[in-house]
């Protein structure tokens, strides 16, 4: 497609596509292969069958006459479907496509959150005004969206109690039961009992 515009920024070649990009400069063959579907000229099958840009069956085509159909109507011939048979081709403005397709894309991983998995360690012998500070910190850390992995760890002789530190993680729990939900109950791992927090209101999300 001699003449045709790309930019420099994205790659993306269509007609008419000056208006979406800053930088630009004469393209060829080699630049249109750089895109993720075969367009135009880059199409080397004997027939196609060919959908119009509102999505209209038009039907199986020579190549030639699907690429007659796209020159009169100022849209690129885009393989949509390389693997049917005959393929399946969509008229469209390539570039606009893409724009719009990134566009969404960008959107998307912008509303993305990342959760991160938070720890808070105590031991079985945590006194009262520990245990809540760590509960504070859990509770901002669950209010922030993210999981809260809360462990106690045993030493020497305490191994002999671990049910103080069952009690003393569902305790936990409890006080975060606003906020949280208990993702996993408290399961005890060599020396360390631990239990897995999210936050409420992204289960209810989901939900």
């Amino acid at each position: 497609m001699e003449g045709a515009l790309v930019c420099l920024s994205c790659g993306y070649l269509s007609k008419g596509i000056h208006f979406l990009c800053s930088y630009f400069r004469i393209g060829g063959a080699s630049i249109i292969a750089h895109t993720a579907h075969q367009i135009n000229e880059e199409i080397h099958d004997k027939e196609v069958r060919l959908i119009s840009a509102q999505g209209e069956q038009l039907g199986i085509m020579p190549l030639a006459e699907a690429m007659a159909k796209a020159g009169d109507a100022d849209l690129d011939l885009v393989k949509i479907s390389p693997n049917a048979v005959p393929p399946v081709c969509k008229l469209m403005d390539y570039g606009k496509y893409r724009f719009e397709q990134t566009k969404r894309d960008k959107e998307a991983k912008k509303n993305q959150r990342i959760v991160e998995i938070k720890e808070v360690r105590m031991s079985p012998g945590i006194d009262v005004n520990d245990f809540n500070v760590k509960v504070r910190n859990a509770q901002r850390f669950l209010a922030d969206g993210n999981r809260v992995k809360v462990a106690v760890r045993f030493r020497g002789r305490e191994m002999a109690h671990t049910d103080i530190g069952k009690r003393l993680l569902e305790k936990f729990a409890a006080d975060c039961a606003e906020v949280a939900t208990m993702d996993k109950e408290p399961k005890l791992d060599g020396r360390h009992m631990t239990m897995f927090l999210s936050c409420r209101q992204n289960k209810e999300t989901k939900k």
